[in-house]
């Protein structure tokens, strides 16, 4: 049922008892008086729900309006958190192309050198050889042997010298494509950096209109009933959402399940569980995952390799992933601060997904996480050690 539904349907029982209460009061204490002072009673209790009605009418409308903000301030931090971490992914690969194109300079200015050094050994031999006239020793008929011998000598001599320098040019060539490189590189590095900045300007600015959508949503206080309804009707958006996305899952082949896989699957990230499965959550809910607290920004992880059926906003949960490991197995990764995989990619285990955040309205970080097998949500801490 919708929130909004919910809402009003409470403040309608609380309005009615009001109206029974106030009611019951006038005709108590009234019954001594004439018609006409007791209809105006009535008259003045009536105006006073219909106002208190008003009021409700439109603490419901201001409140559906400032999470409709929520999820979209919250989108737009996920836009660009996604962004800054694909930024962050290029500047660390720009770095290590940098480091191994000057390796790779290095080398070629030490293998420079000593072509350097081998060639002028060469001219200085084919200089000290110099002097022999080769006409004179193809003229010469008197020892056509020691031509013979002096003639291959020179053309060995020759081509050796010739693939020297064409080693050594394809080196300097090579050297110089490299510094070129380097040059690009580093000029493709600057962009980059200026292009985190401008995204951690953009995010901060994207956090600071979160901030004052959730103070503005902390005014608009809500009855433990109203807080316990809430908690609800997200959790029954939840299992509706769930219970779709198991029907439109096809198994592939290679995904045969979490059956065989308990107490050997790692956690989707470090950190403390602040909430463990089956513990109260308000009223009679309870918890179906554990939630673990970590900094905003940390990679959150696949347990194990499946395909994801599902990355969006979730009310109540915030940016949410879904994994399905087959076999009717799925993992839950909730209030992420951005997601990293779309609808239909193939995952591995252990590949990040998304990253830790506080969406879904959240005032701390961590992740909610959730395993659950045909619908059914089973504890986590089965599987993960």
């Amino acid at each position: 049922m919708p929130l909004i539904i919910l809402m009003k349907k409470s403040f309608f029982i609380i309005v009615l008892g009001c109206l029974l209460s106030l009611t019951a009061n006038v005709y108590a204490t009234n019954n001594d008086q004439n018609p006409q002072e007791t209809s105006k009673q009535l008259t003045s209790v009536q105006q006073s729900i219909k106002a208190q009605q008003k009021e409700i009418a439109q603490t419901t409308k201001k409140r559906a309006a400032l999470e409709a903000q929520l999820k979209q301030d919250e989108l737009a931090i996920a836009k660009v958190a996604k962004a800054a971490n694909q930024t962050k992914q290029k500047l660390a690969s720009t770095h290590k192309k940098i480091a191994e194109l000057h390796r790779e300079q290095a080398d070629l200015l030490v293998k420079k050198m000593q072509q350097q050094k081998l060639l002028a050994q060469q001219l200085r031999a084919a200089y000290s050889t110099g002097n022999h006239d080769y006409l004179k020793l193809i003229l010469n008929q008197e020892k056509p042997a020691s031509v013979q011998r002096t003639l291959t000598y020179y053309h060995y001599f020759n081509q050796a010298r010739i693939n020297e320098i064409d080693t050594f040019q394809q080196t300097v060539e090579r050297l110089v494509q490299v510094e070129a490189e380097q040059q690009q590189q580093i000029a493709q590095l600057s962009q980059l950096q200026q292009q985190q900045l401008q995204q951690q300007q953009a995010l901060k600015a994207s956090n600071k209109a979160r901030k004052s959508t959730l103070k503005k949503l902390s005014k608009q206080l809500l009855t433990k009933q109203q807080q316990l309804e809430k908690l609800k009707a997200a959790e029954e958006n939840l299992v509706i959402e769930l219970e779709r996305l198991q029907q439109l899952a096809r198994t592939e082949l290679d995904l045969a399940g979490l059956a065989k896989l308990k107490h050997k699957l790692s956690w989707p990230i470090k950190g403390k569980i602040i909430r463990s499965f089956g513990s109260r959550k308000q009223g009679y809910l309870r918890w179906k995952g554990v939630l673990i607290s970590a900094p905003i920004g940390r990679e959150v992880t696949a347990i194990h390799h499946g395909k994801v059926l599902f990355a969006d906003w979730l009310n109540g949960y915030g940016l949410v992933t879904v994994i399905d490991h087959g076999d009717g197995y799925m993992s839950l990764y909730g209030h992420n601060q951005a997601l990293l995989k779309d609808v239909g990619d193939r995952v591995e285990t252990g590949e990040p997904i998304a990253l830790v955040g506080q969406s879904g309205g959240q005032l701390l970080s961590g992740l909610y996480f959730e395993i659950r097998h045909r619908g059914k949500a089973v504890n986590p801490k089965t599987w993960c050690k």
